[in-house]
């Protein structure tokens, strides 16, 4: 029998297992696995928009779904598609009014025998209703929302992969429409599928946190029932912060392996595009890097780049000895297990091929743009204070011809920040050096951008600990404290925010919650969103804390992931308008290449 009817999994047949550790893979993981069982045996179809495709490519496998009796992947605004009426059709779809009259159009004219339609997030019932008269041939068995609406990047990372998020032209930082609302539906699916219905907090200097923050609560509030789960001792944490508080982490180069190779290399979708790197063959020109997927990556993605490469060795000479062995094949006995045991060797043929191309590839690029040096000044510039001596660094290496203009311009924004305000500021002066050395005009506009983005004014943290001698002395000897080389001393501005609230210490004035609420208890679960997009950087912060903090488990999203690249199309989008013009959304869209 047909079911018309918004089913809402907050509180509709849930699976008994608890989502453990608020693990955000799991949670969408487990979505798509109750989606397809719930279709019944026989051969099917996923049915899927641009976006979705991405929510469960980060979570599955293409030979995990082919287990689930899943034979083909479709896209429903895709053209061409074949009439295979003994394929059931596993649809899970954004509910935006483009997938609603696809799916309507579909349904007029059923290419598969069944329909199961799965929506990341609400439905309104309006919108269930034209889906109701499109049917006229009564193929539709299911209409169920299950909110798997955000991109699991780790267990406890998530983004929209929204980059630029800013209304153009406006008078300060206002979120642009269309964005908010898809962050404030992500984000509330978020807390449905960790079943949490938190108490939230913004960062105060922020009109864009506290304006996410407040329609979230709207959210929760206008949907109560869906957010009636069992409440906690302690009620969970929602966080809402703003990257214009923290400008230099996503300036820094990384030194361990999932920020680096975003950095250098850049991930999409966890996917790493080696076109351009010479002699590999054509399977490895886009690889996979997948801690679900590959336990290598797993247990390396936070390593640094010394211990990567000694994993690698280990790696390959596990492999060879493998080889060997393979290579003995004098019985029936022998042959059975070559047989046997080829899968998992071909599989880790593939990870030693694969891990071997990204890390040569990474040291090439580091020893090409001299990224040791580049990044030993960038260290200072963020956790020392020495400002004739940054200044005396940041020239000599402009002037040299192996620094690219990316390192370069990271270079003259992080000495913009940290000496915003310093009498002997020579900004313009290191302007000069980047227009002599012919960086090109838009990198260099950045200088005024980055101010006006994240300048003292705008930041609503002590950022650089100055205005309390001993709390920067602190800091200092804290970023000291199990320092393992010069490259990797600068912490996060978001360790001390999130320190503070889990200790019952994150003051009110800066922080205030949405809704009269006093936090007595220290809170154990905590989701921190950050507008603007956050760093892989913090992730792995976030991990370090997930295993310090006993009894805290702490998740982290964004509007994107950055590396330097992309947040310098975030801040040129940001400020587009307001320091030099309005020159519209297109052109700040446009990009820095």
């Amino acid at each position: 029998e047909r079911q018309y009817i918004g089913r809402r999994s907050g509180n509709v047949t849930e699976p008994k297992a608890v989502v453990p550790k608020m693990n955000v893979v799991l949670a969408v993981k487990q979505y798509i696995g109750r989606m397809i069982d719930d279709s019944g045996a026989g051969m099917k179809v996923l049915l899927m928009d641009k976006e979705s495709i991405s929510i469960v490519s980060m979570v599955y496998a293409q030979s995990e779904i082919l287990q689930k009796e899943v034979y083909l992947f479709e896209r429903i605004d895709g053209g061409g598609r074949e009439t295979m009426k003994h394929l059931k059709a596993v649809c899970f779809l954004r509910p935006t009014q483009e997938n609603i009259g696809l799916l309507c159009e579909e349904l007029r004219s059923p290419k598969y025998g069944l329909y199961y339609l799965y929506f990341t997030n609400f439905i309104r019932q309006s919108d269930v209703k034209k889906l109701a008269d499109a049917d006229e041939q009564e193929v539709v068995r299911e209409v169920q929302e299950l909110y798997g609406d955000y991109i699991a990047v780790n267990p406890h990372l998530f983004s929209f992969n929204i980059s630029g998020c800013c209304q153009t032209g406006a008078p300060g930082q206002l979120w642009e429409a269309d964005t908010l609302k898809r962050v404030v539906d992500g984000t509330a699916a978020l807390l449905l599928s960790l079943k949490k219905r938190p108490v939230i907090r913004y960062q105060k200097s922020s009109d864009m946190a506290r304006k996410l923050a407040e329609d979230v609560q709207t959210v929760i509030d206008h949907e109560a029932s869906l957010f009636d789960f069992r409440r906690p001792d302690v009620s969970p944490v929602l966080l809402v912060v703003d990257r214009n508080d923290d400008p230099v982490t996503p300036l820094l180069n990384q030194w361990t392996y999932q920020a680096m190779v975003h950095e250098l290399m850049g991930i999409t979708n966890n996917r790493v595009d080696l076109t351009g790197v010479q002699g590999l063959s054509k399977e490895m020109q886009e690889v996979v890097l997948s801690s679900e997927q590959d336990e290598f990556y797993q247990a390396n993605m936070y390593s640094n780049f010394g211990e990567i490469g000694a994993a690698i060795k280990t790696l390959v000479d596990q492999f060879q000895d493998k080889q060997k062995s393979q290579a003995q094949i004098e019985s029936i006995a022998d042959m059975k297990a070559f047989v046997e045991n080829y899968p998992a060797f071909r599989k880790m043929s593939g990870t030693v091929s694969k891990h071997v191309a990204v890390v040569g590839e990474l040291s090439k690029r580091v020893m090409e743009r001299n990224l040791m040096e580049v990044s030993e000044t960038e260290q200072q510039l963020a956790c020392q204070s020495d400002h004739s001596g940054a200044l005396q660094r940041v020239r000599q290496l402009l002037a040299k011809e192996s620094v690219t203009h990316v390192d370069a311009m990271r270079l003259v924004l992080l000495y913009a920040i940290r000496y915003e305000r310093h009498g002997s500021n020579d900004v313009q002066g290191l302007h000069d050096m980047l227009s002599r050395r012919g960086t090109p005009a838009n990198y260099r506009r950045l200088l005024s951008s980055i101010i006006e983005y994240a300048g003292k004014t705008k930041r609503g943290s002590d950022l650089f600990g100055t205005q309390n001698p001993l709390s920067f002395t602190k800091k200092f000897l804290k970023g000291l404290k199990g320092v393992e080389n010069v490259y990797t001393q600068h912490r996060p501005l978001l360790v001390d925010t999130l320190d503070s609230l889990v200790k019952g210490k994150l003051k009110e004035m800066q922080f205030p919650f949405v809704k009269d609420f006093q936090l007595k208890e220290r809170p154990q679960d905590v989701i921190v969103f950050m507008v603007g997009g956050t760093t892989y950087e913090e992730a792995m912060a976030v991990a370090g804390l997930n295993k310090t903090l006993q009894g805290v488990r702490i998740v982290l999203g964004g509007t994107a992931v950055h590396n330097c690249k992309s947040f310098f199309d975030e801040v040129a989008q940001a400020t587009t308008g307001i320091s030099r013009g309005n020159q519209g959304r297109a052109a700040a869209r446009g990009g820095i290449h």
